[in-house]
């Protein structure tokens, strides 16, 4: 029962996420699947990948279908729904072949008791025995080798996951993107880092919702903002109200139109905030299992997160370096890439040019090393006091960067409205039909009824 829940779980996940074939197929072979259906579904996956079709229920069954596997569009559905996330797919898939050698043990068992029974050639059952266990031996060590063919095979896969731009997660800022190569490399950990108030959170918030409104899910985590406060945020870069006045101030006619307005669209942005208020890298990644076709995570900020110390003592430095490998794992694990969000010490108020540098990490372990992109950001006039304004330009410098090349871009940050403005920039708000609004369909007015909000529970979960 263990190898059929664990097919299932793979197959589901394939059809959740195609992205995590190319690790099943490191591991898998059609023969590895316990049933007859498992295998001829496995198999025709396979071979819609080599044509480069897109896999999902539909398309799977039709062409399980043509090829005589006998499957229902309602058992697809069900993989799907007894599969929670795609992110362990490798476990599953391991369980599935330990299953098929354990078969493989069983038939050969069974093989030496007939032909012992029938007093064929021993010495020849001796040598075929051998043979069938150095096979099967072969077969279930780990392969940690790729041949020369395979490594190149895994280029050409990522090459065209570039042609249909799944490769990375675009930002939605042009200049940065340009600088990163394309945009957030999947399973890439990247790192957003800056003094307080220069505005991490703020382009955080901007990029998730840029993310979500190009169709992928984003999980922010949030350890320093209340969900409300977050939301603040994103209305008043809508609706240009300030964002202290939506969550403090008295609104006007004309403002309160505007800000229902942009909280129908933003209601509908698929951007999942946390209710926990603190959280373990674990806890990161069983919120991260509850969202669907992930996209993006985002984590505000690292400093924030409880490092797991089980009765130890460690330094800042030590437990900053496990948090941050843990971060890197989590990347890997679901081939998406992490923003997360780093406050700097006062070392660069220290220097003559206030810059941001790499060398200002110095104190987070190895979240430099372990990082894929260092991305800085400076204002000026942060430092001068006399020249305080409402709206600033804001320095972005791609300080690292593994994938590609380095450098600046600038943004307008705008304060007040919450809003990183580039010449890119598009604002999202517009009035919906009733059918349009959110995720639910729903008009607030039905949403009052039944909706609970849960954040005052003290941070639990």
């Amino acid at each position: 029962m263990r190898g059929i829940e664990a097919e299932q779980a793979v197959l589901g996940s394939v059809l959740i996420d195609s992205r995590c074939l190319g690790a099943v197929a490191r591991v898998l072979r059609p023969q590895d699947f316990g049933l007859e259906l498992h295998q001829g579904m496995y198999r025709t996956i396979l071979a819609m990948d080599r044509a480069r079709e897109a896999i999902d229920p539909v398309t799977v069954k039709d062409r399980a279908l043509k090829a005589g596997v006998q499957v229902s569009r309602g058992y697809l559905v069900q993989l799907m729904d007894v599969t929670p996330t795609a992110a362990n797919v490798e476990e599953h898939a391991k369980i599935v072949r330990e299953e098929a050698l354990r078969r493989g043990v069983l038939e050969l068992c069974e093989h030496i008791k007939a032909e012992t029974e029938a007093h064929g050639d021993i010495r020849a059952l001796l040598t075929d025995t051998a043979r069938q266990v150095a096979q099967l031996q072969e077969e279930g060590m780990e392969k940690d080798l790729l041949s020369p063919d395979e490594a190149m095979m895994a280029l050409y896969r990522h090459r065209e996951r570039i042609g249909d731009g799944t490769a990375f997660v675009r930002t939605g800022y042009h200049d940065l993107d340009e600088r990163l190569g394309g945009g957030l490399l999947n399973s890439g950990m990247y790192v957003l880092a800056a003094r307080p108030g220069m505005g991490k959170t703020t382009l955080a918030i901007n990029i998730a919702d840029r993310v979500a409104r190009s169709g992928k899910e984003v999980l922010f985590v949030s350890l320093e903002m209340e969900p409300e406060q977050i939301d603040a945020k994103r209305v008043a870069r809508e609706t240009g109200i300030p964002a202290d006045r939506i969550l403090m101030g008295q609104l006007t006619e004309e403002e309160e139109r505007s800000f229902a307005e942009a909280a129908d669209v933003i209601r509908g942005l698929t951007v999942h905030i946390n209710r926990r208020d603190t959280a373990t890298v674990d806890q990161i990644e069983r919120m991260a299992r509850q969202v669907r076709g992930l996209g993006l995570i985002v984590i505000d900020y690292i400093g924030k997160i409880l490092p797991d110390t089980r009765g130890r003592a460690p330094s800042r430095v030590e437990y900053m370096t496990e948090i941050s490998g843990a971060i890197k794992d989590l990347a890997r694990r679901y081939r998406v890439p992490v923003l997360v969000l780093c406050q700097l010490n006062r070392a660069p108020a220290s220097r003559a040019d206030p810059r941001p540098i790499l060398t200002d990490l110095r104190d987070t372990g190895a979240l430099e090393q372990d990082a894929d992109g260092v991305i800085f950001l400076y204002r000026q006039d942060y430092y001068n006091e006399t020249k305080k304004t409402k709206k600033s330009d804001l320095n972005v410098n791609v300080a690292k960067n593994r994938h590609g090349a380095t450098g600046d871009c600038t943004m307008v940050f705008d304060m007040e409205a919450s809003k990183m403005i580039t010449s890119q920039y598009r604002p999202v708000a517009r009035r919906k039909e009733t059918e349009q609004l959110g995720p639910t369909k729903q008009t607030w007015e039905m949403l009052s009824e039944q909706l609970t909000v849960p954040f005052d529970e003290g941070g639990t979960t």
